[in-house]
C-alpha cells in the first residue's frame, strides 16, 4: 500500500509548501509578556501606589487648601484670601529674611566645608574607610541626640564653648539667646549634623578623576590650589552643581535644628523660618488653609529656582 506522504519525490518537481503560520494575537503575546514580567509588574504598580497616596495625592491637595478655608470639616472656596493672609503676616516678611539669610549661610559653611573635607580625606593613602565613617557618623545619629550635644556645646553656664572662650580670655557669648547669633549657632550645628552626605559624594567624584591630569598639572608647575581651581573644580562641576541645587532646596526648608534648639521662634524671631510658619499655622493657628498657601509659595519659589538654574547650567554647558 503507497503512503502519498512518504513516495519520494521526483527530480524536477517542486517543493511542497510549508504550512501557514497563525500570527500571534496581540492579546496573547502581551498576556505572555505580562507573565513573564508580572514580578517586575507588581513592584511597579506598589511603587506608584505609594507615590500617588503619600507624595502627589498631598501635592494637590495642598494646592487646593491654599485656595480653601476649612471649618468644622467643611471647605469653602476662599480665592486669594489665604495668600492675603499670609502676606499681611509681620512674621511672614521676617521668616523669608531669615530662611534666606540661613540658606546663605548654609551655603558658605554647608556647601563648602563638606568640600574641602573631602579634598582632605582624598590626599589620604591609608585609613581613608575609617575617616568616611568618622565623617558620616554625624547623619547616623538622631537629630534630637545630636541637638542635645549642640545644646550643651551653647549653654552659657557650663557649655564647652564658653569654657574654651574663658581659657582664651575671650568674653562668653549667649550662643542661643541672642538674636545675633542664635541663626548662625543653628546653621553651624546643620551643618555638622548633615555634612557627612555631601562628603561622601565628593570624595567619589575626586576618586573618578584620572590622574594624569595632577600630574600634567605639576609637569606645567601648577601649585596646590592651581590645581584645585584648574584640574578638580572642572572634573566634579556636574556633581557641584547638583549637590548646590539640592543644598539650596533643603535649606530653604530648614525646619528640625531651629525647632529642636530654640523652639522654632527663636529669640525676638530670629530663627523663625518658613517651614516653622508654616507649622504654626496648621497646627497652632488651625488654619490650614493659610498654611497651604505659604507653603505653595515656597514650592513655587524652589521650583522657580530650580527651572532657572538649571537652563543656566544648560546654557553654559553648550
Amino acid at each position: 500500500m503507497s503512503v502519498t506522504g512518504l513516495t519520494p519525490r521526483t527530480k524536477g518537481s517542486p517543493r511542497p509548501a510549508p504550512p501557514p503560520r497563525t500570527a500571534a494575537a496581540p492579546a496573547g503575546r502581551f498576556a505572555r509578556s505580562l507573565r513573564r514580567n508580572l514580578t517586575a509588574h507588581g513592584f511597579l504598580i506598589g511603587a506608584v501606589v505609594c507615590f500617588a497616596l503619600f507624595s502627589w495625592y498631598p501635592m494637590v491637595r495642598e494646592v487646593l487648601l491654599a485656595f480653601q478655608k476649612t471649618e468644622h470639616g467643611h471647605s469653602t472656596w476662599t480665592g486669594l484670601d489665604n495668600l492675603a493672609t499670609v502676606a499681611a503676616d509681620p512674621a511672614f516678611w521676617q521668616a523669608w529674611r531669615n530662611t534666606l539669610l540661613f540658606t546663605l549661610l548654609a551655603l558658605v559653611l554647608g556647601f563648602a566645608v563638606p568640600f574641602v573635607t573631602a579634598l582632605v580625606i582624598n590626599e589620604f593613602r591609608h585609613g581613608q574607610g575609617y575617616l568616611r565613617l568618622l565623617v558620616y557618623l554625624p547623619v547616623m545619629l538622631p537629630p534630637v541626640a545630636s541637638v542635645l550635644l549642640f545644646k550643651y556645646l551653647y549653654d552659657p553656664g557650663y557649655g564647652l564653648l564658653n569654657e574654651l572662650f574663658r581659657l582664651l580670655h575671650l568674653p562668653e557669648q549667649q550662643w542661643l539667646q541672642d538674636p545675633a547669633l542664635s541663626l548662625l549657632s543653628v546653621v553651624i550645628a546643620a551643618t555638622w549634623m548633615n555634612m557627612g552626605g555631601a562628603t561622601l559624594v565628593y570624595l567619589a567624584a575626586l576618586q573618578g578623576i584620572p590622574g594624569e591630569l595632577y600630574e600634567a598639572a605639576e609637569l606645567d608647575g601648577a601649585g596646590l590650589l592651581r590645581k584645585i581651581w584648574h584640574v578638580t573644580i572642572p572634573q566634579t562641576r556636574l556633581v557641584l552643581s547638583l549637590m548646590l541645587l539640592m543644598q539650596v532646596i533643603a535649606t530653604m526648608q530648614v525646619f528640625v535644628e531651629p525647632f529642636l534648639l530654640t523652639g522654632g521662634a527663636g529669640p525676638e524671631g530670629s530663627t523663625t523660618t518658613v517651614v516653622y510658619l508654616i507649622y504654626q499655622y496648621a497646627f497652632n493657628f488651625n488654619d490650614y488653609g493659610a498654611a497651604a498657601a505659604l507653603g505653595l509659595l515656597l514650592l513655587v519659589l524652589l521650583a522657580g529656582f530650580s527651572a532657572v538654574y538649571v537652563k543656566l547650567s544648560r546654557a553654559e554647558d553648550a
